[in-house]
Protein backbone atom coordinates (compact mmCIF):
# COMPACT_ATOMS: atom_id res chain seq x y z
CA UNK A 1 0.00 0.00 0.00
CA UNK A 2 2.93 2.14 0.57
CA UNK A 3 3.51 2.94 -3.12
CA UNK A 4 -0.41 3.74 -3.82
CA UNK A 5 -0.42 6.30 -0.23
CA UNK A 6 2.85 8.11 -2.63
CA UNK A 7 0.54 7.99 -5.55
CA UNK A 8 -0.21 12.21 -6.26
CA UNK A 9 -2.26 11.70 -9.80
CA UNK A 10 -4.28 9.00 -11.38
CA UNK A 11 -2.60 6.81 -13.11
CA UNK A 12 -5.05 3.51 -14.28
CA UNK A 13 -2.00 1.96 -15.60
CA UNK A 14 -0.24 2.05 -12.64
CA UNK A 15 -3.06 1.15 -10.31
CA UNK A 16 -3.51 -2.03 -12.21
CA UNK A 17 -0.30 -2.95 -11.78
CA UNK A 18 -0.83 -3.06 -8.20
CA UNK A 19 -3.45 -5.21 -7.62
CA UNK A 20 -3.68 -7.40 -10.93
CA UNK A 21 -1.44 -9.91 -8.44
CA UNK A 22 -3.37 -8.65 -5.30
CA UNK A 23 -6.65 -11.46 -5.35
CA UNK A 24 -7.80 -11.31 -2.33
CA UNK A 25 -8.21 -8.07 -1.58
CA UNK A 26 -9.90 -7.44 -4.56
CA UNK A 27 -12.10 -10.18 -4.56
CA UNK A 28 -13.38 -9.16 -0.71
CA UNK A 29 -14.24 -6.15 -2.21
CA UNK A 30 -15.86 -6.59 -4.65
CA UNK A 31 -18.25 -9.50 -3.49
CA UNK A 32 -18.65 -6.84 -0.85
CA UNK A 33 -19.94 -4.24 -3.63
CA UNK A 34 -21.92 -7.02 -5.28
CA UNK A 35 -23.71 -7.83 -2.53
CA UNK A 36 -25.02 -4.41 -2.10
CA UNK A 37 -25.80 -3.96 -5.78
CA UNK A 38 -27.37 -7.38 -6.42
CA UNK A 39 -30.78 -6.08 -5.08
CA UNK A 40 -30.59 -3.26 -6.71
CA UNK A 41 -29.46 -4.92 -10.73
CA UNK A 42 -31.89 -7.62 -9.73
CA UNK A 43 -34.79 -5.08 -8.80
CA UNK A 44 -34.23 -3.61 -12.05
CA UNK A 45 -34.11 -6.77 -14.14
CA UNK A 46 -37.26 -7.93 -12.40
CA UNK A 47 -39.06 -4.49 -13.32
CA UNK A 48 -37.88 -4.68 -17.29
CA UNK A 49 -39.29 -8.51 -17.13
CA UNK A 50 -42.24 -7.60 -15.46
CA UNK A 51 -42.94 -4.94 -17.55
CA UNK A 52 -43.05 -2.32 -13.94
CA UNK A 53 -39.69 -0.54 -15.27
CA UNK A 54 -41.47 3.39 -14.91
CA UNK A 55 -43.83 2.54 -12.38
CA UNK A 56 -40.92 1.37 -9.59
CA UNK A 57 -38.20 4.16 -11.20
CA UNK A 58 -38.61 6.50 -8.36
CA UNK A 59 -38.20 3.46 -5.79
CA UNK A 60 -35.18 2.06 -7.71
CA UNK A 61 -33.35 5.37 -7.90
CA UNK A 62 -33.51 5.63 -4.15
CA UNK A 63 -32.39 2.57 -3.49
CA UNK A 64 -29.47 3.38 -5.29
CA UNK A 65 -28.79 6.63 -3.70
CA UNK A 66 -28.61 4.50 -0.31
CA UNK A 67 -26.63 1.88 -1.53
CA UNK A 68 -23.74 4.43 -2.67
CA UNK A 69 -24.00 6.22 0.59
CA UNK A 70 -23.39 3.12 2.20
CA UNK A 71 -20.53 1.92 -0.16
CA UNK A 72 -18.23 4.90 1.18
CA UNK A 73 -16.19 7.82 0.12
CA UNK A 74 -15.43 6.99 -3.98
CA UNK A 75 -18.81 5.48 -4.41
CA UNK A 76 -20.59 8.80 -2.77
CA UNK A 77 -18.57 10.39 -5.13
CA UNK A 78 -19.63 8.73 -8.18
CA UNK A 79 -22.44 9.32 -7.41
CA UNK A 80 -22.50 12.83 -7.11
CA UNK A 81 -20.24 12.89 -10.34
CA UNK A 82 -23.39 10.53 -12.30
CA UNK A 83 -25.96 13.28 -10.68
CA UNK A 84 -24.32 16.12 -13.50
CA UNK A 85 -24.44 13.93 -16.51
CA UNK A 86 -28.30 14.15 -17.76
CA UNK A 87 -26.62 12.63 -20.79
CA UNK A 88 -26.06 9.75 -19.36
CA UNK A 89 -28.73 9.16 -16.32
CA UNK A 90 -32.23 8.92 -16.95
CA UNK A 91 -33.72 12.19 -15.27
CA UNK A 92 -35.47 10.14 -12.47
CA UNK A 93 -32.42 8.86 -11.31
CA UNK A 94 -31.05 12.21 -12.11
CA UNK A 95 -33.33 13.83 -9.08
CA UNK A 96 -32.93 11.37 -6.51
CA UNK A 97 -28.74 11.69 -7.29
CA UNK A 98 -28.78 15.05 -6.61
CA UNK A 99 -30.23 14.50 -3.23
CA UNK A 100 -26.71 12.51 -2.19
CA UNK A 101 -24.76 13.75 0.29
CA UNK A 102 -21.04 13.40 1.10
CA UNK A 103 -21.75 13.60 5.28
CA UNK A 104 -20.36 10.39 7.20
CA UNK A 105 -19.43 9.85 10.52
CA UNK A 106 -16.25 11.55 11.69
CA UNK A 107 -12.92 9.43 12.05
CA UNK A 108 -11.07 9.56 15.51
CA UNK A 109 -9.39 12.86 16.37
CA UNK A 110 -6.37 10.95 18.08
CA UNK A 111 -6.22 9.54 14.50
CA UNK A 112 -6.22 13.12 13.32
CA UNK A 113 -3.95 15.02 15.46
CA UNK A 114 -1.44 11.66 14.19
CA UNK A 115 -2.01 12.48 10.83
CA UNK A 116 -0.95 16.34 11.60
CA UNK A 117 1.69 15.48 13.33
CA UNK A 118 3.29 12.76 10.60
CA UNK A 119 2.40 15.71 7.51
CA UNK A 120 4.20 18.85 9.46
CA UNK A 121 6.92 17.03 11.50
CA UNK A 122 5.49 19.09 14.59
CA UNK A 123 2.79 18.11 16.64
CA UNK A 124 -0.60 19.86 16.88
CA UNK A 125 0.50 21.49 20.19
CA UNK A 126 3.49 22.88 18.59
CA UNK A 127 1.54 24.44 15.54
CA UNK A 128 -1.71 25.66 16.57
CA UNK A 129 -1.79 27.48 20.71
CA UNK A 130 -5.70 26.10 20.38
CA UNK A 131 -7.07 23.30 18.40
CA UNK A 132 -10.82 21.75 18.44
CA UNK A 133 -11.17 18.26 20.34
CA UNK A 134 -13.67 17.29 17.76
CA UNK A 135 -14.13 18.10 14.31
CA UNK A 136 -16.47 20.90 13.31
CA UNK A 137 -17.35 19.46 9.65
CA UNK A 138 -16.73 15.76 8.69
CA UNK A 139 -17.27 14.76 4.68
CA UNK A 140 -16.42 11.41 2.76
CA UNK A 141 -12.73 12.99 2.03
CA UNK A 142 -11.39 14.95 4.86
CA UNK A 143 -12.98 16.13 8.28
CA UNK A 144 -12.37 20.35 9.26
CA UNK A 145 -11.01 21.65 12.92
CA UNK A 146 -11.26 25.02 14.27
CA UNK A 147 -7.72 26.33 15.74
CA UNK A 148 -5.76 29.02 16.28
CA UNK A 149 -1.93 29.50 15.49
CA UNK A 150 0.64 31.05 17.98
CA UNK A 151 0.13 34.34 15.86
CA UNK A 152 -3.39 34.66 16.80
CA UNK A 153 -5.21 33.86 13.47
CA UNK A 154 -7.84 31.62 13.70
CA UNK A 155 -7.47 29.13 10.98
CA UNK A 156 -9.32 25.91 9.86
CA UNK A 157 -7.88 22.57 9.96
CA UNK A 158 -8.92 19.81 7.12
CA UNK A 159 -7.15 16.44 7.47
CA UNK A 160 -7.74 14.20 5.25
CA UNK A 161 -8.93 10.79 6.25
CA UNK A 162 -6.44 8.01 6.67
CA UNK A 163 -6.05 5.46 3.72
CA UNK A 164 -8.05 6.74 1.61
CA UNK A 165 -5.86 7.09 -1.66
CA UNK A 166 -5.86 3.18 -1.12
CA UNK A 167 -9.81 2.77 -0.83
CA UNK A 168 -9.95 4.98 -3.67
CA UNK A 169 -7.29 3.25 -5.63
CA UNK A 170 -8.85 -0.36 -5.00
CA UNK A 171 -12.49 1.47 -6.23
CA UNK A 172 -11.64 2.81 -9.10
CA UNK A 173 -9.98 -0.47 -10.17
CA UNK A 174 -13.09 -2.46 -9.44
CA UNK A 175 -15.26 -0.23 -11.77
CA UNK A 176 -12.90 0.63 -14.19
CA UNK A 177 -12.39 -3.50 -14.20
CA UNK A 178 -16.24 -3.62 -14.47
CA UNK A 179 -16.95 -0.86 -16.78
CA UNK A 180 -16.97 -3.25 -20.19
CA UNK A 181 -19.49 -5.80 -19.05
CA UNK A 182 -21.53 -4.09 -16.32
CA UNK A 183 -22.66 -1.04 -18.86
CA UNK A 184 -25.91 -2.60 -20.96
CA UNK A 185 -26.95 -3.14 -17.49
CA UNK A 186 -27.01 0.18 -16.08
CA UNK A 187 -29.38 3.17 -16.37
CA UNK A 188 -27.24 4.87 -18.54
CA UNK A 189 -27.28 6.53 -22.49
CA UNK A 190 -23.57 5.61 -23.27
CA UNK A 191 -22.60 5.61 -26.56
CA UNK A 192 -18.94 6.06 -26.11
CA UNK A 193 -16.81 3.73 -23.40
CA UNK A 194 -17.98 3.93 -19.61
CA UNK A 195 -14.20 3.59 -18.63
CA UNK A 196 -13.23 7.10 -19.76
CA UNK A 197 -15.61 8.23 -17.67
CA UNK A 198 -13.96 6.40 -15.07
CA UNK A 199 -11.38 7.48 -15.91
CA UNK A 200 -12.48 11.43 -15.91
CA UNK A 201 -13.40 10.85 -12.67
CA UNK A 202 -10.59 8.96 -10.98
CA UNK A 203 -8.62 12.24 -12.14
CA UNK A 204 -10.41 14.72 -10.73
CA UNK A 205 -10.39 12.62 -7.56
CA UNK A 206 -7.34 13.10 -7.03
CA UNK A 207 -7.09 16.72 -7.88
CA UNK A 208 -9.26 17.05 -5.30
CA UNK A 209 -7.90 14.99 -2.37
CA UNK A 210 -4.38 16.67 -2.87
CA UNK A 211 -4.40 19.73 -0.61
CA UNK A 212 -1.22 21.38 -2.02
CA UNK A 213 -3.13 21.59 -5.20
CA UNK A 214 -6.43 22.92 -4.02
CA UNK A 215 -4.03 26.04 -1.72
CA UNK A 216 -2.79 26.86 -5.41
CA UNK A 217 -6.36 26.96 -6.34
CA UNK A 218 -7.74 29.02 -3.60
CA UNK A 219 -4.72 31.49 -4.33
CA UNK A 220 -5.30 31.60 -8.02
CA UNK A 221 -9.36 32.14 -7.28
CA UNK A 222 -8.38 35.34 -5.21
CA UNK A 223 -5.71 37.03 -7.87
CA UNK A 224 -8.47 37.09 -10.21
CA UNK A 225 -11.28 38.48 -8.12
CA UNK A 226 -8.68 40.73 -6.38
CA UNK A 227 -10.40 43.65 -7.40
CA UNK A 228 -13.86 42.71 -6.41
CA UNK A 229 -13.89 42.97 -3.00
CA UNK A 230 -17.52 41.62 -2.64
CA UNK A 231 -15.43 38.40 -3.20
CA UNK A 232 -14.02 36.86 -0.55
CA UNK A 233 -10.74 34.10 -0.47
CA UNK A 234 -9.45 32.37 2.17
CA UNK A 235 -5.78 32.73 2.68
CA UNK A 236 -3.58 29.55 2.43
CA UNK A 237 -1.22 29.39 5.82
CA UNK A 238 1.65 27.10 3.50
CA UNK A 239 3.86 26.73 6.60
CA UNK A 240 1.55 24.39 7.99
CA UNK A 241 0.06 22.65 4.88
CA UNK A 242 0.75 19.34 3.03
CA UNK A 243 -0.76 17.21 0.58
CA UNK A 244 -2.91 15.53 3.60
CA UNK A 245 -3.16 18.71 5.57
CA UNK A 246 -4.30 22.36 4.99
CA UNK A 247 -4.38 25.50 6.99
CA UNK A 248 -6.42 27.96 5.71
CA UNK A 249 -7.98 31.37 7.05
CA UNK A 250 -11.46 30.39 9.20
CA UNK A 251 -14.05 32.23 7.93
CA UNK A 252 -16.69 33.83 10.38
CA UNK A 253 -19.61 33.84 7.85
CA UNK A 254 -23.02 32.25 7.84
CA UNK A 255 -23.48 29.25 5.02
CA UNK A 256 -25.91 30.53 2.25
CA UNK A 257 -28.35 27.29 3.21
CA UNK A 258 -28.77 28.64 6.34
CA UNK A 259 -31.13 30.93 5.28
CA UNK A 260 -32.72 31.67 8.36
CA UNK A 261 -29.70 33.06 9.97
CA UNK A 262 -28.87 35.10 6.59
CA UNK A 263 -31.68 36.96 6.71
CA UNK A 264 -31.35 37.59 10.33
CA UNK A 265 -28.23 39.04 10.58
CA UNK A 266 -30.34 41.63 8.65
CA UNK A 267 -27.83 40.74 4.62
CA UNK A 268 -29.13 41.98 1.70
CA UNK A 269 -30.04 38.74 0.17
CA UNK A 270 -30.40 40.38 -3.53
CA UNK A 271 -26.77 41.40 -3.49
CA UNK A 272 -25.55 38.62 -2.66
CA UNK A 273 -27.70 36.45 -4.70
CA UNK A 274 -26.30 39.15 -7.61
CA UNK A 275 -22.65 38.42 -6.05
CA UNK A 276 -22.60 34.74 -6.94
CA UNK A 277 -24.51 35.05 -10.34
CA UNK A 278 -21.84 37.78 -11.37
CA UNK A 279 -19.10 35.99 -9.76
CA UNK A 280 -19.86 32.76 -11.56
CA UNK A 281 -20.29 34.31 -15.17
CA UNK A 282 -16.71 35.74 -15.06
CA UNK A 283 -15.32 32.43 -13.65
CA UNK A 284 -16.62 31.13 -17.06
CA UNK A 285 -16.54 34.28 -19.27
CA UNK A 286 -13.23 35.89 -17.69
CA UNK A 287 -10.61 33.75 -16.52
CA UNK A 288 -11.93 30.82 -17.43
CA UNK A 289 -10.54 29.12 -14.32
CA UNK A 290 -13.70 28.06 -12.10
CA UNK A 291 -14.68 26.69 -9.13
CA UNK A 292 -16.28 22.98 -9.89
CA UNK A 293 -17.88 22.07 -7.29
CA UNK A 294 -21.45 23.37 -6.97
CA UNK A 295 -22.35 22.12 -2.93
CA UNK A 296 -24.31 25.18 -1.62
CA UNK A 297 -22.77 24.84 1.78
CA UNK A 298 -19.13 25.86 -0.24
CA UNK A 299 -20.61 29.76 -0.07
CA UNK A 300 -20.65 32.08 2.76
CA UNK A 301 -22.56 35.26 3.60
CA UNK A 302 -20.36 37.50 4.98
CA UNK A 303 -21.04 40.23 7.77
CA UNK A 304 -19.93 42.98 5.42
CA UNK A 305 -21.92 41.61 2.74
CA UNK A 306 -19.61 39.85 0.75
CA UNK A 307 -19.85 36.37 -0.28
CA UNK A 308 -16.74 33.77 0.58
CA UNK A 309 -16.19 30.78 -1.09
CA UNK A 310 -14.05 27.80 0.56
CA UNK A 311 -13.18 24.24 -0.63
CA UNK A 312 -10.93 24.66 -3.87
CA UNK A 313 -10.11 20.88 -4.22
CA UNK A 314 -11.74 20.56 -7.91
CA UNK A 315 -11.13 23.44 -10.35
CA UNK A 316 -11.51 23.26 -13.64
CA UNK A 317 -9.97 25.65 -17.29
CA UNK A 318 -11.96 26.31 -20.12
CA UNK A 319 -8.92 27.32 -23.20
CA UNK A 320 -9.59 31.00 -25.05
CA UNK A 321 -11.61 28.82 -27.53
CA UNK A 322 -13.75 27.72 -25.49
CA UNK A 323 -14.69 30.72 -24.08
CA UNK A 324 -15.40 32.36 -26.89
CA UNK A 325 -17.46 29.69 -28.06
CA UNK A 326 -19.59 30.15 -24.93
CA UNK A 327 -19.87 33.48 -25.59
CA UNK A 328 -21.00 32.27 -29.31
CA UNK A 329 -23.50 30.45 -27.67
CA UNK A 330 -25.36 33.25 -26.13
CA UNK A 331 -25.22 35.59 -28.61
CA UNK A 332 -26.65 32.53 -30.78
CA UNK A 333 -29.22 31.42 -28.03
CA UNK A 334 -30.40 35.49 -27.82
CA UNK A 335 -30.66 35.70 -31.79
CA UNK A 336 -32.55 32.45 -31.76
CA UNK A 337 -29.98 31.04 -34.34
CA UNK A 338 -30.28 27.70 -33.13
CA UNK A 339 -28.79 25.98 -36.30
CA UNK A 340 -25.78 28.13 -35.28
CA UNK A 341 -26.08 26.89 -32.00
CA UNK A 342 -26.43 23.17 -32.58
CA UNK A 343 -22.42 23.96 -34.31
CA UNK A 344 -21.65 25.75 -31.14
CA UNK A 345 -22.48 22.33 -28.96
CA UNK A 346 -20.26 20.29 -31.46
CA UNK A 347 -17.35 22.58 -30.87
CA UNK A 348 -18.13 22.38 -26.79
CA UNK A 349 -17.80 18.77 -27.18
CA UNK A 350 -21.27 17.92 -26.60
CA UNK A 351 -21.70 16.36 -29.73
CA UNK A 352 -18.93 14.64 -32.13
CA UNK A 353 -18.05 15.76 -35.07
CA UNK A 354 -19.57 13.30 -37.53
CA UNK A 355 -23.21 13.60 -35.72
CA UNK A 356 -26.39 15.26 -37.99
CA UNK A 357 -27.18 18.30 -36.45
CA UNK A 358 -29.78 18.98 -38.50
CA UNK A 359 -32.78 16.74 -36.80
CA UNK A 360 -31.36 18.19 -33.42
CA UNK A 361 -31.80 22.16 -34.31
CA UNK A 362 -36.13 21.52 -34.02
CA UNK A 363 -35.63 20.20 -30.40
CA UNK A 364 -33.31 22.92 -29.11
CA UNK A 365 -35.76 25.39 -30.68
CA UNK A 366 -38.65 23.33 -28.73
CA UNK A 367 -36.77 23.94 -26.02
CA UNK A 368 -35.61 27.74 -26.14
CA UNK A 369 -37.92 29.19 -28.02
CA UNK A 370 -40.58 29.85 -25.53
CA UNK A 371 -37.52 30.86 -22.36
CA UNK A 372 -35.82 33.24 -24.75
CA UNK A 373 -38.54 34.30 -26.92
CA UNK A 374 -41.58 37.04 -25.78
CA UNK A 375 -40.16 37.57 -21.64
CA UNK A 376 -36.72 36.70 -21.00
CA UNK A 377 -37.59 37.42 -17.36
CA UNK A 378 -39.55 34.17 -17.44
CA UNK A 379 -36.23 32.57 -17.75
CA UNK A 380 -35.95 30.09 -15.52
CA UNK A 381 -32.09 28.02 -15.66
CA UNK A 382 -33.72 24.46 -13.52
CA UNK A 383 -37.00 24.19 -16.41
CA UNK A 384 -34.77 24.75 -19.41
CA UNK A 385 -32.01 22.25 -17.87
CA UNK A 386 -34.99 19.55 -16.89
CA UNK A 387 -36.06 19.69 -20.50
CA UNK A 388 -32.81 19.97 -21.91
CA UNK A 389 -31.92 17.10 -20.03
CA UNK A 390 -34.80 15.05 -21.82
CA UNK A 391 -32.97 16.49 -25.64
CA UNK A 392 -29.81 14.80 -24.81
CA UNK A 393 -31.03 11.45 -23.56
CA UNK A 394 -32.82 11.10 -26.55
CA UNK A 395 -29.92 12.54 -28.87
CA UNK A 396 -26.02 11.31 -29.12
CA UNK A 397 -24.94 13.72 -26.49
CA UNK A 398 -22.46 14.02 -24.34
CA UNK A 399 -21.93 16.16 -21.76
CA UNK A 400 -18.00 17.36 -21.53
CA UNK A 401 -17.17 16.65 -17.69
CA UNK A 402 -16.73 20.57 -16.96
CA UNK A 403 -19.53 21.42 -18.52
CA UNK A 404 -21.34 18.70 -16.19
CA UNK A 405 -20.25 20.76 -13.44
CA UNK A 406 -21.36 24.20 -14.52
CA UNK A 407 -24.62 23.51 -15.60
CA UNK A 408 -25.11 21.96 -12.06
CA UNK A 409 -23.41 25.20 -10.67
CA UNK A 410 -25.71 27.17 -12.16
CA UNK A 411 -28.70 24.94 -11.48
CA UNK A 412 -27.64 25.09 -7.55
CA UNK A 413 -26.70 29.22 -7.32
CA UNK A 414 -30.33 29.89 -8.91
CA UNK A 415 -32.13 27.46 -6.42
CA UNK A 416 -30.04 28.88 -3.42
CA UNK A 417 -30.74 32.32 -4.77
CA UNK A 418 -34.47 31.16 -5.39
CA UNK A 419 -34.99 30.35 -1.55
CA UNK A 420 -33.14 34.02 -0.59
CA UNK A 421 -35.62 35.86 -3.24
CA UNK A 422 -38.59 33.62 -4.33
CA UNK A 423 -39.08 36.37 -7.54
CA UNK A 424 -35.34 36.39 -8.46
CA UNK A 425 -34.76 35.98 -12.31
CA UNK A 426 -31.09 34.35 -13.40
CA UNK A 427 -31.20 36.58 -16.52
CA UNK A 428 -31.94 39.95 -14.47
CA UNK A 429 -28.18 39.69 -13.56
CA UNK A 430 -26.93 37.11 -16.43
CA UNK A 431 -28.35 39.98 -19.11
CA UNK A 432 -26.99 42.84 -18.01
CA UNK A 433 -23.15 41.72 -17.58
CA UNK A 434 -23.47 39.97 -21.03
CA UNK A 435 -24.71 43.04 -22.55
CA UNK A 436 -22.07 44.94 -20.62
CA UNK A 437 -19.14 42.45 -22.08
CA UNK A 438 -20.19 42.56 -25.34
CA UNK A 439 -20.81 46.64 -25.87
CA UNK A 440 -17.43 47.26 -23.88
CA UNK A 441 -15.77 45.06 -26.46
CA UNK A 442 -12.26 44.68 -24.75
CA UNK A 443 -11.43 42.08 -27.37
CA UNK A 444 -11.15 41.41 -30.67
CA UNK A 445 -13.51 38.32 -30.31
CA UNK A 446 -15.78 39.92 -28.48
CA UNK A 447 -16.24 43.20 -30.44
CA UNK A 448 -16.81 40.79 -33.98
CA UNK A 449 -19.71 38.58 -31.37
CA UNK A 450 -21.76 42.24 -30.85
CA UNK A 451 -21.59 42.66 -34.54
CA UNK A 452 -23.16 39.22 -34.79
CA UNK A 453 -25.79 40.32 -32.01
CA UNK A 454 -26.43 43.92 -34.10
CA UNK A 455 -27.07 42.66 -37.53
CA UNK A 456 -29.34 40.26 -38.91
CA UNK A 457 -29.57 39.31 -42.82
CA UNK A 458 -27.74 41.93 -43.29
CA UNK A 459 -29.96 44.76 -41.41
CA UNK A 460 -28.81 46.56 -38.19
CA UNK A 461 -30.68 46.03 -35.67
CA UNK A 462 -31.73 49.31 -33.71
CA UNK A 463 -33.57 47.61 -31.32
CA UNK A 464 -31.13 45.29 -30.36
CA UNK A 465 -28.63 48.01 -29.27
CA UNK A 466 -31.50 49.86 -27.33
CA UNK A 467 -32.08 46.77 -25.67
CA UNK A 468 -28.73 46.23 -25.04
CA UNK A 469 -28.24 49.30 -23.05
CA UNK A 470 -30.98 49.21 -21.74
CA UNK A 471 -30.14 45.63 -19.77
CA UNK A 472 -26.70 46.63 -19.05
CA UNK A 473 -27.27 49.55 -17.49
CA UNK A 474 -29.07 47.87 -14.82
CA UNK A 475 -25.71 46.43 -14.19
CA UNK A 476 -24.01 48.40 -11.53
CA UNK A 477 -20.81 47.65 -12.76
CA UNK A 478 -21.52 49.09 -15.93
CA UNK A 479 -20.35 52.79 -16.80
CA UNK A 480 -21.18 54.57 -20.00
CA UNK A 481 -18.66 57.01 -20.36
CA UNK A 482 -15.44 54.28 -21.32
CA UNK A 483 -18.12 52.37 -22.89
CA UNK A 484 -18.21 55.04 -25.19
CA UNK A 485 -14.67 55.91 -25.93
CA UNK A 486 -13.55 52.28 -26.61
CA UNK A 487 -16.66 52.16 -28.99
CA UNK A 488 -15.43 55.23 -30.82
CA UNK A 489 -11.73 54.12 -30.48
CA UNK A 490 -13.20 50.62 -31.96
CA UNK A 491 -14.93 52.61 -35.51
CA UNK A 492 -12.32 54.79 -36.14
CA UNK A 493 -9.92 51.82 -36.38
CA UNK A 494 -9.45 49.84 -39.64
CA UNK A 495 -10.82 47.02 -37.67
CA UNK A 496 -14.25 48.90 -37.37
CA UNK A 497 -14.08 49.48 -41.16
CA UNK A 498 -17.29 47.30 -41.86
CA UNK A 499 -19.09 48.48 -38.14
CA UNK A 500 -19.05 52.08 -38.94
CA UNK A 501 -19.86 51.61 -42.83
CA UNK A 502 -23.20 49.55 -41.92
CA UNK A 503 -24.30 51.84 -39.28
CA UNK A 504 -23.73 54.69 -41.36
CA UNK A 505 -25.49 52.66 -44.51
CA UNK A 506 -28.15 51.63 -41.83
CA UNK A 507 -28.77 55.56 -41.00
CA UNK A 508 -29.60 56.30 -44.64
CA UNK A 509 -31.53 53.10 -45.20
CA UNK A 510 -35.11 53.43 -47.13
CA UNK A 511 -33.76 56.86 -49.09
CA UNK A 512 -34.18 58.47 -45.58
CA UNK A 513 -32.26 59.73 -42.52
CA UNK A 514 -33.37 57.65 -39.60
CA UNK A 515 -33.17 60.38 -37.27
CA UNK A 516 -35.58 59.01 -34.77
CA UNK A 517 -33.71 55.98 -33.89
CA UNK A 518 -30.89 58.01 -33.24
CA UNK A 519 -33.27 60.63 -30.75
CA UNK A 520 -34.27 57.17 -28.92
CA UNK A 521 -30.30 56.06 -28.54
CA UNK A 522 -29.97 59.93 -27.06
CA UNK A 523 -32.65 59.85 -25.10
CA UNK A 524 -31.84 56.66 -23.33
CA UNK A 525 -27.94 57.49 -22.81
CA UNK A 526 -28.04 61.13 -22.00
CA UNK A 527 -28.87 61.05 -18.41
CA UNK A 528 -25.68 59.25 -17.56
CA UNK A 529 -23.49 60.41 -20.80
CA UNK A 530 -22.84 64.25 -20.31
CA UNK A 531 -21.62 66.25 -23.58
CA UNK A 532 -18.84 67.17 -21.79
CA UNK A 533 -17.49 63.91 -20.72
CA UNK A 534 -18.67 62.48 -24.30
CA UNK A 535 -16.59 64.55 -26.14
CA UNK A 536 -13.48 64.48 -23.89
CA UNK A 537 -13.85 60.31 -24.90
CA UNK A 538 -13.86 60.97 -28.07
CA UNK A 539 -11.65 63.92 -28.50
CA UNK A 540 -9.24 61.23 -26.83
CA UNK A 541 -9.76 58.63 -29.27
CA UNK A 542 -9.90 60.98 -32.20
CA UNK A 543 -6.95 63.00 -30.96
CA UNK A 544 -4.48 61.20 -34.00
CA UNK A 545 -7.31 60.50 -36.42
CA UNK A 546 -6.64 62.40 -39.59
CA UNK A 547 -8.93 64.57 -41.83
CA UNK A 548 -8.54 62.32 -44.36
CA UNK A 549 -9.10 59.15 -42.66
CA UNK A 550 -12.60 60.53 -41.19
CA UNK A 551 -13.51 61.31 -44.63
CA UNK A 552 -12.81 57.88 -46.03
CA UNK A 553 -14.98 56.23 -43.81
CA UNK A 554 -18.16 57.78 -45.21
CA UNK A 555 -19.42 55.42 -47.41
CA UNK A 556 -20.52 57.09 -50.79
CA UNK A 557 -24.61 56.00 -50.20
CA UNK A 558 -24.35 58.37 -47.13
CA UNK A 559 -22.45 61.50 -49.40
CA UNK A 560 -25.36 61.06 -51.92
CA UNK A 561 -28.16 61.38 -49.43
CA UNK A 562 -26.10 64.45 -47.53
CA UNK A 563 -25.75 65.98 -50.97
CA UNK A 564 -29.49 65.74 -51.90
CA UNK A 565 -28.49 63.59 -54.90
CA UNK A 566 -29.99 60.26 -53.97
CA UNK A 567 -31.73 58.80 -56.96
CA UNK A 568 -30.46 61.11 -59.20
Amino acid sequence: MAELEKMRRYDAVAIADHYRFRFLTVLWRALSVALMLGSFVTGLLLDRALGRKEVNEARRAAQLRKILTDLGPTFIKVGQALSTRPDLVNPKFLDELIKLQDQLPPFDTQLAQWIIEKELGRTPEEVYSYISSEPVAAASLGQVYKARLYTGETVAVKVQRPGLVPIICRDLYLMRWAAGWIAPWLPLNLGHDLTLIVDEFGSKLFEEIDYLNEGRNAEAFAANFADDPKVKVPAIYWRYTSTRVLTLEWIDGLKLTDIERVKAAGLDSDKLVSIGVSSGLRQLLEFGFFHADPHPGNLFAMPDGAMAYIDFGMMDQLGQDMKETLVDSVVHLINQEYDKLADDFVKLGFLTPDVDVRPIVPALQAVFDGAIGASVGDFNFKSITDRFSEVMYEYPFRVPAKFALIIRSLVTQEGLALTLNPDFKIVEIAYPYVARRLLMGETESLRRRLIEVLFKEGRFQWQRLENMIRIAQSDQGFNLIPTAGLGVQFLISDEGKYLRQQILIALTEDNRLHTEEVVRLWDLVKGELQPNQFFEAAWSALADFSRHQAAAMVPAQLTAVLSGNEGR
